[in-house]
């Protein structure tokens, strides 16, 4: 295994959950070392959250990947000491707290800063700094619910429907990772200091939400749910096949649309020109939704992407997770790795994201048991002695 493109950096993480741990575990993956500061006795959440074996929380063990796991009491002097002395001989700073709390531990970014100048601190919360709700707390449901998310999302005639997964945190600890990389090379490529990212959990996932914005401000329209229709790019839904499976379509361009149309034996529309023409076709988008739905229900899943793959058009089955996983495509790259763990025996995760061709992605190991690294990072990076580590056990700041 070669190094990865981020070797030589250090992170030390002391966010929880899931935002600043996907910032963190990203970086991981590319070679930085990343030092997981965790509280004493409960550590991060994540380690019981959500789906559990043997009271071990399932995405603990992938988003805690390759990551050295420390605990220390930041809410002690003697903590925030030790902490001070990992930015030291450290990179970046992942935080995910409220402002108020960090600036009770001396942890805020311009204290962070005046004795650290080097360091890039990454500090992503509910809804950011600079605003009234600068230190409520929040989470990626009220994220969902803020950026417009859930009013798009649902039925029609239905509520606002939120994800069943960590939209908000996700898109967030992306836009984040990207953030962190720029402030990284503004100062190791321009000979500047580190500076602050501030990322709020609602601002990442409104700006891919951008569309309903920009038809308020210009055209006074208000948005609403359209189940998994989206006019714009009719037909565009999932379709029940004659076997009870699913099936997505989309066509996005008239090309694409044309296909569709020739595949579900509607050579008609691929020649109408009421049916080509963007703005037309989206007048008439519940008629070209009704077309293909009345032929995919006609067929088996497999019987209808036969024919969808022959006209080259765009569809797919609608998967769960064994259909994920048995993917002949992503087991060709990759997508899923089987890791070797001493709780599970192995576990099967998703590689990482990014294909880089000559420093490629690594997962080493998953999610380590709390402190299992305290002697390697206090006692051997920063030379504390065995007796200081049982010193500072004893009193609980480890």
């Amino acid at each position: 295994m070669t190094h990865g493109p981020l070797h030589g950096l250090r992170v030390v993480e002391i966010a929880t959950l899931a935002a600043g741990p996907t910032l963190a575990t990203t970086l991981g993956e590319f070679g930085a070392e990343v030092v997981k500061v965790e509280q004493p006795g409960s550590g991060d959440p994540m380690r019981t959250w959500g789906d559990r074996r043997d009271g071990i929380g399932l995405l603990w063990k992938s988003i805690g990947r390759n990551k050295r796991c420390t605990t220390l009491d930041l809410r002690t002097p003697a903590g925030q000491d030790l902490l001070h002395r990992l930015l030291e001989v450290s990179d970046v700073l992942v935080a995910g707290n409220r402002p108020s709390a960090l600036a009770r531990w001396g942890l805020d970014y311009e204290s962070v800063h005046a004795a650290h100048p080097h360091i890039v601190m990454a500090h992503i919360t509910g809804y950011g700094a600079g605003g009234p709700k600068s230190d409520r707390p929040g989470y990626g449901t009220l994220a969902e619910a803020m950026s417009g998310f859930a009013h798009q999302t649902g039925q029609e005639d239905g509520p606002p429907t939120l994800p069943p997964f960590m939209l908000a945190d996700g898109v967030a600890g992306i836009a984040a990772t990207y953030a962190v990389m720029m402030a990284l090379y503004h100062r190791d490529v321009h000979g500047a200091q580190g500076q602050l990212v501030d990322v709020s959990l609602v601002e990442p996932l409104t700006r891919l939400l951008e569309s309903g914005t920009l038809a308020y401000d210009q055209l006074g329209v208000v948005k609403g749910r359209s189940g998994n229709m989206l006019p714009a790019s009719a037909p565009r839904n999932t379709y029940r096949t004659a076997d009870g499976r699913w099936l997505a379509v989309s066509s996005a361009s008239p090309s694409i649309a044309a296909r569709v149309f020739r595949a579900v034996g509607r050579a008609d529309m691929a020649e109408n020109p009421a049916y080509m023409d963007p703005v037309r076709r989206q007048e008439r988008a519940a008629e070209v939704d009704e077309a293909v739905a009345e032929w995919v229900g006609r067929h088996t899943l497999d019987e209808a992407l036969t024919a969808f793959e022959a006209a080259e058009a765009t569809a797919a089955a609608v998967y769960d997770a064994p259909a994920l996983l048995a993917d002949e495509h992503l087991r060709a790259r990759g997508t899923f790795l089987q890791v070797p763990d001493p709780d599970f025996e192995q576990v099967t995760v998703q590689a990482p994201v990014a294909r880089l061709s000559e420093t490629p992605g690594h997962v080493g190991h998953l999610g380590r048991g709390l402190g299992a690294d305290n002697d390697a990072v206090y006692g051997g990076l920063l030379g504390l002695s065995p007796d200081k580590l049982d010193e500072l056990r004893a009193e609980g700041t480890i």
